[in-house]
């Protein structure tokens, strides 16, 4: 299976999440090797961040990375449509230290992909495999993962609230399965949280425009849900982009129970500390993977997969 990159710049501008301010975004194309590599533009000109788990700074409203001064907050959903379309390399400036929150899902970072294509390149892709079994808990909260050839997620929430309860989701993620079944699920949260929020100047960007609102009786949002368990379908999208955040893409089984982002950041440093104990490289000839599949039968219906040029 061969790495790959998106085939053309594309950009987007939207809302901060944060600041409540205009943020751009522009998606470049980016060489073998590269990684996922935020370029964060500020007044004294750009600085450069490449995701790993002990960059992530604060896991409060969203996930947040970052190198002394230099952050970007809100990467989370956009790294879940990068990581679960199947793209290997690309550069992400962004003009500010946020991602636009778009729709509060990963659907428009979808879209833009989509818009971009996806080109393969000449060197076979790297990929994260689990040697071994690992079970993390934290007061009855826990992500388990085990050897997969794939990756699979299963993931429950449970919070005490009429219009919730207890969901649960198992999805393969492959291009077509993230698309289809979870980029368009969106952020979710309370009245009570996001009265609190604004109160204190946090969160100006949040909206009934990007995320799904509750008060103790049911949804405020006049359109409802674009789910009927759209709840665990964000939550599962959430884990995407947070796993994303290892740097390589980690092939396994996930067992996950009412994980969030900041537990999702203490499996990652956990696992990257003890790399030697569960975890192996493996570099991926070119064969026929579901994900290689998928993204075969996206170029002939015309999604835009490019095969590499020598």
């Amino acid at each position: 299976m061969l790495q790959t990159t998106i085939h053309k710049t594309v950009r987007c501008t939207g809302i901060g999440l944060h600041s409540g301010k205009q943020v751009e975004m522009t998606l470049r194309p980016a060489s073998e090797d590269t990684g996922m590599l935020f370029s964060v533009r500020n007044g004294s000109g750009s600085s450069f961040i490449s995701p790993k788990p002990n960059l992530v700074v604060e896991t409060g409203l969203a996930t947040t990375i970052g190198t002394g001064k230099d952050t970007v907050a809100t990467v989370e959903h956009l790294l879940a449509a990068v990581r679960g379309m199947g793209i290997d390399n690309i550069h992400i400036e962004v003009d500010g230290d946020e991602l636009p929150i778009m729709d509060g899902s990963a659907a428009p970072f979808v879209y833009l992909l989509k818009q971009a294509g996806v080109r393969q390149l000449n060197k076979p892709s790297k990929i994260l495999s689990f040697k071994k079994p690992v079970n993390f808990e934290q007061d009855g909260k826990f992500i388990k993962a085990r050897p997969y050839t794939g990756f699979r997620i299963d993931y429950t929430i449970d919070f005490a609230h009429p219009f919730i309860g207890r969901q649960r989701m198992v999805m393969e993620v492959t291009p077509g399965t993230f698309a289809k079944e979870v980029a368009k699920a969106r952020t979710f949260g309370f009245l009570k949280e996001v009265d609190y929020l604004h109160a204190n100047g946090l969160a100006l960007g949040g909206s009934l425009d990007n995320a799904v609102v509750l008060d103790e009786y049911g949804i405020l949002n006049a359109e409802g849900l674009r789910f009927k368990d759209e709840f665990v379908r964000h939550k599962l999208l959430d884990f995407v982009g947070d796993m994303a955040i290892m740097g390589q893409p980690i092939m396994g089984h996930f067992e996950v129970f009412a994980s969030g982002h900041a537990m999702n950041n203490e499996f990652l440093r956990y696992i990257d500390a003890n790399r030697d104990m569960y975890l192996e490289e493996l570099v991926l000839e070119p064969a026929k993977t579901k994900v290689a599949e998928e993204m075969e039968e996206a170029s002939m219906n015309g999604l835009g997969v490019i095969p590499s040029v020598a």
